[in-house]
């Protein structure tokens, strides 16, 4: 399958049913990966690579299973150098730390997870996508996939159906329910990133009209998701999105989103008064911490203490949750209360530190992290360095690339959205990697 392709002007007008039938067809296993998360499946929300597969998982394996297919049928060299070693380069700390582990039976299903996220399915899909007509299916999948969870958040919300929060339930979390409330606000916040790029880019008007919509109604439900972590990346991933479309844009829409967020929270009353405690919450971190952030910080002095005993290979994957007692202080709860959305009141085990960093970095150590954070900022490097080859795609690429590092600052890899994020690595790893030029 050759990898050079050639990225051809958006038609301003016509539509080619039948091409876009074939269109679709052919990236139909990239997509049923996306669809097939509405299927409820047993993954929870156990952090690291904790967690059983879904039917999303099986797709992706499917995915992978097809791209070889055609690979080997095609007889031609699959990917570049540059992309080989840079997707390629995580299996290095991922393989050595499972050698290393101290049990290396245990770590078996951790090996098979990060390569399936952050390896294999990222890989099928940039070998999947042939040229921007593509990488756009594929985007606005996101964005329609959005869009679905995110109505069905403003439902729950609406109806008193979602997750608990502050005792009641108003929390939106989708379809992924109480155990992954993660779940529903990383995919809308992905679809709002999407849509803000593809708007900010120079498409057609009314594709970035429709995007501009989008964007607009996915801010509701990324609101009412009631995640610091996720607002905190879209904020700051929309605002590097402005500053690369352009000062006087950025301006501009600073001050319409500004506007957009008065009138929905502010007049409109969206859920005002929980926004305000969860907004102000974030600046309490250091002084007052609520105890979902002492738990967060005192699984993050775990993990370093854990890199500090095997700092060079860490203590293996799928280790933290054996090692997290003997490492963690008193501080730490027993648990997180989970109930609401349909599922009875539970204690979910705390099994990761919710850093994917200080996760790596405790299970696969300093040549892990190296490994695989060196691997995402070169995809990040190389997004930004081919802004000039299309400005909607390097927009999405780079969007999408920056909330998730971002993000990881905050969550890590864990529950049945988790494979969307390959998606996302894939989307961004063909604008990032693959031999692209200028029709």
């Amino acid at each position: 399958m050759a990898t050079a392709v050639t990225v051809p002007a958006v038609p301003d007008s016509g539509v080619d049913v039948r091409a876009l039938a074939r269109r679709a067809g052919a990236l139909s296993p990239v997509l049923a990966v996306i669809a097939l998360l509405l299927v409820p499946g047993g993954g929870g929300a156990q952090g690291g690579t904790g967690g059983t597969g879904t039917v999303a998982d099986a797709a992706s394996g499917l995915l992978v299973l097809i791209c070889l297919v055609r690979v080997l049928r095609g007889g031609t060299r699959p990917l570049t150098r540059a992309a080989a070693v840079v997707l390629g380069l995580p299996v290095l700390g991922i393989c050595l730390a499972a050698i290393t582990s101290h049990d290396p039976a245990a770590s078996l299903p951790g090996v098979a997870r990060y390569l399936q996220i952050f390896v294999l399915v990222p890989a099928a899909v940039l070998l999947t996508i042939r040229d921007r007509r593509d990488f756009a299916v594929i985007a606005w999948g996101l964005v329609a996939f959005a869009l679905l969870q995110g109505a069905v958040g403003v439902v729950q919300y609406l109806t008193g159906t979602g997750a608990s929060y502050q005792g009641e339930d108003v929390r939106a979390v989708g379809t992924f329910g109480a155990t992954d409330v993660m779940g529903m606000a990383t995919v809308v916040a992905y679809g709002l990133i999407v849509a803000a790029g593809i708007a900010l880019g120079s498409g057609p008007g009314r594709v970035r009209t429709a995007a501009l919509v989008c964007a607009g109604l996915l801010f509701v439900p990324l609101v009412l998701s009631f995640s610091r972590g996720a607002w905190i990346a879209t904020v700051l991933a929309c605002a590097i999105q402005l500053l690369l479309a352009g000062v006087r844009r950025a301006a501009r829409v600073t001050l319409v989103a500004a506007a957009l967020g008065v009138v929905l929270v502010g007049g409109l009353g969206i859920g005002s008064e929980m926004v305000e405690e969860r907004v102000a919450s974030i600046t309490q971190v250091a002084a007052a911490p609520d105890q979902s952030v002492t738990d967060r910080y005192t699984m993050w002095a775990a993990a370093g203490r854990m890199w500090r005993a095997e700092p060079v290979t860490g203590v293996g994957l799928k280790g933290f949750p054996q090692y997290r007692d003997s490492n963690a202080s008193l501080a730490l709860s027993s648990g997180s209360d989970t109930a609401g959305a349909g599922a009875a009141f539970a204690r979910q085990p705390l099994l990761s530190p919710h850093n994917m960093y200080l996760l790596v970095l405790s299970e696969q150590g300093l040549v892990g992290l190296l490994a695989l954070a060196g691997s995402w900022v070169a995809l990040l490097v190389g997004a930004l360095r081919r802004q000039r080859l299309g400005a909607d795609c390097a927009l999405v690429a780079t969007g999408l690339l920056v909330w998730q590092l971002i993000d990881f600052f905050y969550a890590d890899i864990g529950g049945p959205s988790t494979v969307l994020m390959s998606v996302v690595f894939g989307l961004a790893a063909w604008w990032s990697l693959a031999e692209v030029r200028r029709a």
